[in-house]
């Protein structure tokens, strides 16, 4: 059994985004060369998230709006946790959105079903994160 670590890097300069990184978790089994086996997948902060989804913008829209319902950003004064840093918020999206993801490899392959796809979502950024990869298999 083999296994592979890969980070990626992110900068977001928005509060809030969506980023596909289904191509660079791909480029990761690839550098691998691990055949058979899981990639996980999992967001190194607490105000951001990597999940599993159809890439379709009305979608992304729409969790927007709900997570805006569940753990509105504003009035910063709602939360206790409001002092240092203004991201109770983003702390709430997250673990509603959770934190990482796995996926087969077959064949060297992600092994999806029909329009999934991988992504980073940032709840509190213009800063530095990352996200990494561990690959496992043969």
């Amino acid at each position: 059994m083999k296994s592979f670590r890969k980070e990626l890097f992110f900068n977001i300069q928005s509060r809030r985004g969506i980023i596909n990184i289904t191509s660079e978790v791909q480029q990761a089994i690839n550098e691998s060369n691990i055949q058979e086996g899981f990639v996980l997948i999992n967001a190194m902060h607490i105000t951001a998230s990597v999940f599993i989804n159809d890439n379709e913008s009305g979608l992304h829209h729409d969790y927007e709006v709900w997570l805006e319902k569940l753990a509105p950003e504003k009035p910063y004064s709602q939360y206790q946790h409001n002092g240092y840093e203004d991201n109770a918020d983003a702390h709430l999206k997250r673990t509603i959105m959770g934190r990482e993801t796995t996926v087969a490899i077959t064949n060297g392959k992600l092994d999806f079903g029909p329009w999934e796809q991988i992504f980073y979502y940032e709840f509190d950024g213009k800063r530095a994160k990352r996200v990494l990869i561990k690959i496992i298999g043969e």
